[in-house]
């Protein structure tokens, strides 16, 4: 059984910082990321790990604050959030994909076949 847990979430004054973790089990993964959803929002690409080369990529909202990096055991991504403001409130949800990256990174919602319950992240300005 494939399980994906999420933790880190919290609350942090705007330009503070949190870092998120995500541990999956089950299966092997190729492609690890992260999404979040705001109140009343879909839910949106954050960023993305390969296991395999551990290329990345990232939204353009997050980009050079948040930094995705993979841990040393398999199947264990983090979320390094910098320099956080209040429009990055919301759940974080980690996801797992049997994709690779291949000749683009995996960022779209269907790619993904796992997901973790979410871990809320609230910045107070």
């Amino acid at each position: 059984q494939v399980q994906l847990v999420e933790s880190g979430g919290g609350l942090v004054q705007a330009g503070g910082s949190l870092r998120l973790s995500c541990s999956a089990s089950g299966r092997i993964f190729n492609t690890m990321g992260w999404f979040r959803q705001a109140p009343e929002k879909e839910r949106e690409f954050v960023a993305t790990i390969n296991w395999s080369g551990g290329s990345t990529a990232s939204a353009d909202s997050v980009k050079g604050r948040f930094t995705i990096f993979r841990g040393n055991v398999r199947n264990t991504v983090y979320l390094q959030m910098n320099s956080l403001k209040p429009e990055d409130t919301a759940v974080y949800y980690c996801a797992a994909s049997r994709y690779g990256f291949g000749d683009s990174p995996v960022v779209t919602l269907v790619s993904y076949q796992y997901w973790g319950q979410g871990t809320q992240v609230t910045v107070s300005s």
